[in-house]
């Protein structure tokens, strides 16, 4: 089956694969990911060290100027919406949740700038919850494989590939798609030339016709 050779292929690939997002406490790792929309965990990496050296707790995050966040944060993109989020998010955990990141997706869904990806990755990655995120790279790698249609929305995307995979690889598959999509089937020039499944590929078929 293909979802088989798939799975074989990435494990090849990836046998342990891993978030490059650094973190240390849960609220670290949560507020990592919101930064990390429309960024890369590069730039995230680059910034989150800083940020959370200088404010050392939800406290004092919750408590820190805009303009400050700002500055620290201004690699990763979208920095004043994000560093309002930021603060958001710390006072929110830090006055409603004792300073706990909650399992609960319904509450974690009203913190602002926390999507269903967002949940997802936090989720899977924290508390060990079976998920799949679909980000960028997992959507592009699940249409180019033919996992999903090419006009999935990321919720259809999600809902495929939770179909065709056993509910214990979700965690796992998610992280191998991520770091598949970011290091080998890439947006631009993909390395279709030693992929093992590069027979599968709708993109490599459209390209080599």
């Amino acid at each position: 089956m293909k979802t088989n050779r798939i799975i074989e292929y990435l494990d090849y690939l990836f046998p342990n694969p891993v978030c490059e997002l650094k973190f240390e406490k849960d609220y670290e790792f949560l507020i990592a990911i919101v930064l990390s929309a429309q960024s890369t965990d590069k730039r995230v990496n680059s910034v989150t060290p800083i940020l959370f050296s200088k404010y050392k707790s939800l406290k004092m995050l919750k408590k820190a100027s805009n303009h400050d966040l700002e500055d620290i944060i201004r690699p990763v993109g979208s920095f004043r919406k994000k560093a309002s989020y930021v603060k958001e998010i710390a006072r929110i955990l830090d006055e409603e949740f004792d300073g706990v990141v909650p399992k609960d997706r319904e509450k974690l869904i009203t913190f602002p700038g926390v999507g269903r990806k967002t949940i997802n990755v936090f989720l899977s990655e924290f508390y060990d919850i079976p998920a799949i995120a679909v980000d960028t790279h997992v959507e592009r790698v699940s249409k180019r494989l033919g996992l999903a249609k090419i006009d999935d929305d990321v919720l259809e995307v999600e809902r495929k590939l939770q179909k065709k995979f056993r509910k214990d690889l979700w965690s796992r598959l998610h992280l191998q798609l991520v770091l598949f999509g970011r290091y080998h089937c890439k947006a631009v020039r993909p390395e279709c030339f030693n992929c093992q499944i590069a027979d599968i590929c709708h993109e490599k078929k459209k390209n080599y016709k």
